[in-house]
């Protein structure tokens, strides 16, 4: 009998060391704050294609880039960078510039890139901070609806010594956003 009320205690007391109560508020103390990184833009102009242009070179385009103003991100983006890398195997100088364009076409942002020719020249590359206490305000980010892409080159006598020269410009960004 003895050992029976020893062996239900020693139960019980196991059972009760392994209860432990549950704190159901810890949902509200999580935060989750995921880095996310997409490409963004690829522009490309081989060295023939400049050189057929008469006098001067000038390249425009806008491109629609509604992901920053989508809701699930704008109202949820905390801070983040656009990368830039820019390769110019051409044998010209040429000035890119960057425009960030608000839903009615205003400009909200401009970058722009010093770009020499080809020496070859290495990789350019440049990172532009947006948030909270960076270069650049995340509002920027949150209200770009699309993005216009200018490049002037002085001349078209690209005669570079490289096989297949061209232009080729590229961005991505990386952006934490708060999913709670």
């Amino acid at each position: 009998m003895k050992n029976k009320i020893l062996l239900l205690s020693f139960i019980l007391l196991a059972l009760y060391s392994c209860i432990e109560t549950q704190n159901f508020d810890q949902y509200d103390d999580l935060e989750i704050i995921p880095t996310v990184e997409a490409s963004i833009l690829y522009v490309e102009s081989p060295e023939r294609i400049i050189n057929e242009s008469v006098g001067q070179y000038f390249y425009s385009q806008d491109f629609n880039f509604d992901a920053f103003t989508f809701d699930a991100f704008a109202d949820r983006v905390l801070d983040g960078s656009i990368f830039f890398e820019i390769d110019n195997t051409t044998s010209k100088e040429f000035k890119p510039t960057v425009e960030f364009l608000d839903e009615d076409g205003n400009t909200i942002d401009t970058i722009d890139f010093p770009v020499q020719p080809s020496a070859p020249t290495p990789l350019y590359r440049r990172q532009v901070p947006y948030g909270p206490g960076k270069q650049r305000s995340i509002e920027i980010i949150k209200n770009t609806s699309s993005i216009k892409v200018s490049v002037l080159i002085e001349d078209n006598s690209s005669v570079s010594n490289l096989p297949d020269p061209k232009i080729i410009f590229r961005s991505s960004g990386k952006f934490r956003v708060r999913l709670k």
